[in-house]
């Protein structure tokens, strides 16, 4: 990819690590917020939290060297945008604050430069109502801490001409990181199913069966354990998709409507398709490389449990110090998306 010219409106911690990851890529970044002053701040912050990450060999040895070569702090939103082949909207989550972000980046942008939204549940055809030729828009969604997590949701709106999407998934690629296109939809992916496990999971904590400390302890040593490898659907696939239908039967037992079924696996059961055991389920792994997926599954499962055994447990339990504000450790530790 040649060298691009991308603006970051918004330099807090997500807009801030995004350029991160755009100007360690070789991208002319520059990051713009409410005022000069602020963005001028933020650079030096992500100066300061490259020095860390380094020293925590986190970062390239040269990864400040790149990113105060590569990233500039600009005096406006105007500034930064006016001659950016990209921009990406990284303001907080109301719509109404991206509103005025993104018309002030429409008055000023090139009329061909494509504009993406950090946004986390916003529908991105409501966002689209601000730019000016909203054919350029969609959503590109990092999750925070960005210069960390591989996987970036796209979301075009009903106007978003497909030709931007490709341009885009090259810039993204670029940092290293992994796209995958969704449709606009409240949530979008990403958060409609974070949200949907937290909240079954303070369903159980209210009924009194277990405690969050608990749950977390299930989760992460259990199926959480298997979600750096693979989706659900490669799960389920393994796991069989008959079993899976037994196994909603009997959830159904107390909640029939909440654990109904899925049509979907309704359908594979009924046409004998199982999952990798017969060849053909969610994802068609053809049944004679069974033993391949068999292999990698157990090889990906003991590398992930060596490297938490390396880096032992997280330090979550006990009274936590609250960060300050000098500290580059002062990330939000999980957000929203």
């Amino acid at each position: 990819m040649s060298p691009r010219t991308i603006a970051v409106v918004g330099s807090g911690y997500m807009g801030g690590g995004i350029a991160q990851c755009l100007a360690l890529a070789g991208a002319t970044v520059r990051i713009a917020d409410i005022s000069e002053q602020i963005a001028v701040d933020n650079r030096a912050r992500l100066l300061t939290e490259a020095q860390a990450f380094v020293a925590d060999g986190l970062f390239p040895a040269d990864a400040v060297e790149r990113i105060d070569a590569h990233l500039t702090a600009a005096a406006s939103i105007e500034e930064a945008v006016a001659d950016a082949d990209f921009i990406e909207e990284a303001v907080p989550e109301k719509l109404e604050i991206k509103h005025e972000t993104l018309r002030r980046i429409s008055a000023a942008a090139r009329p061909d430069a494509i504009i993406g939204s950090n946004t986390s549940t916003i529908l991105i055809g409501s966002l689209a109502e601000a730019v000016t030729h909203p054919e350029r828009f969609l959503g590109v969604h990092f999750s925070n801490p960005a210069p960390f997590i591989p996987g970036v949701e796209l979301i075009p709106h009903a106007g978003t001409d497909e030709a931007v999407l490709p341009v885009v998934e090259e810039i993204v690629a670029s940092t290293g990181k992994e796209t995958a296109r969704v449709k606009d939809s409240t949530g979008f992916v990403l958060n409609r199913l974070q949200y949907a496990l937290f909240h079954e999971a303070t369903q159980i904590v209210e009924e009194g069966i277990a405690t969050p400390d608990d749950i977390d302890t299930i989760v992460r040593t259990t199926f959480g354990f298997r979600l750096p490898a693979f989706g659900p659907f490669a799960i389920a696939d393994m796991a069989g998709l008959d079993v899976y239908a037994f196994c909603y039967a009997s959830l159904q037992t107390r909640w029939p409507e909440r654990f109904a079924t899925p049509e979907s696996l309704r359908a594979l059961v009924d046409a004998g398709k199982y999952g990798t055991k017969t060849g053909a389920g969610y994802l068609d792994v053809p049944a004679d490389r069974t033993a391949e997926l068999v292999a990698y599954r157990n090889k990906a499962y003991v590398a992930i449990k060596t490297v938490m055994d390396e880096l032992g447990p997280a330090p979550i339990a006990g009274p936590v110090e609250p960060p300050t504000s000098s500290s580059p450790s002062s990330q939000p530790a999980e957000p929203a998306g």
